[in-house]
């Protein structure tokens, strides 16, 4: 078994409010399911992720990080009107990171996300996630490469889009391998040209509960990483290039 600091998780709880995302509500998934399906998986830490259905809700994240640990960290979605003391809070409750949902423009827009990026950055140290299909990306290269800290959700979703995310990957963005069932690609082949362009770009996530994805999180999933990049690169992407990332190490 190895372990994993698992980069990428969602924990939906009952008793905190969700937001229909064009039409859509999640099942719950709590701290213990979360614990339940891992339990063979080898985690020892990962990232709860705020997802598009739960808005600009901190409670049930705050929450989560309480059950889960201090080797587990939040992303979260944030206004742009959040204040300098609000930061600082969550910060000490544990959240690492901002994250800006692209695809369905559940957070904020992109022309402010330039600026709140750097503003959490120059704060409190956090980095920027992007929820983004990769095909978006040649028009947004530069822009994102002016942010001081940056991670790509699911590969990047799209084939047509991985010359841009490889070129992304090269000059330091980190790219999540999870989500293997969202992308129109053979994940183990791309995974392998990330690790080339720069073997600390890769962090490995479940992405559990899947919500929305045509194939949810399967524990090979976990193997197909270890084949592809070999023990030593899959341990990187596995534990360590996270741990980094998130400031744990």
């Amino acid at each position: 078994m190895h372990q994993l600091f698992d980069a990428h998780c969602h924990i939906i709880d009952k008793a905190y409010p969700l937001i229909a995302n064009n039409g859509y509500l999640p099942d719950f998934f709590s701290v213990d399911d979360y614990r339940a399906r891992t339990d063979t998986l080898g985690v020892a830490g990962g990232a709860v992720v705020s997802g598009s259905f739960q808005g600009f809700d901190q409670t049930y994240l705050v929450a989560a990080l309480k059950r889960l640990g201090p080797d587990f960290v939040g992303v979260t979605q944030l206004p742009a009107s959040v204040t300098d003391d609000e930061l600082q809070t969550l910060n000490q409750q544990g959240v690492r990171g901002l994250r800006f949902n692209l695809k369905r423009g559940g957070s904020e827009q992109l022309d402010q996300l330039e600026a709140l990026a750097i503003r959490v950055h120059e704060c409190v140290g956090w980095h920027s996630e992007l929820y983004i299909d990769s095909r978006e990306l040649p028009s947004l290269c530069d822009r994102l490469l002016r942010l001081p800290a940056l991670s790509i959700d699911h590969l990047g979703l799209s084939h047509v889009g991985l010359p841009s995310l490889l070129h992304l990957a090269e000059r330091g963005v980190r790219i999540k391998a999870c989500g293997f069932g969202r992308v129109d690609f053979d994940v183990a082949a791309v995974l392998k040209k990330i690790n080339t362009a720069n073997p600390d770009a890769l962090m490995f996530g479940t992405d559990l509960p899947s919500t929305r994805a045509p194939r949810t999180f399967e524990n090979n999933d976990i193997e197909i990483l270890v084949n592809a990049l070999g023990e030593s690169s899959a341990h990187k992407a596995l534990w360590q290039n996270a741990r980094n990332f998130y400031r744990l190490s």
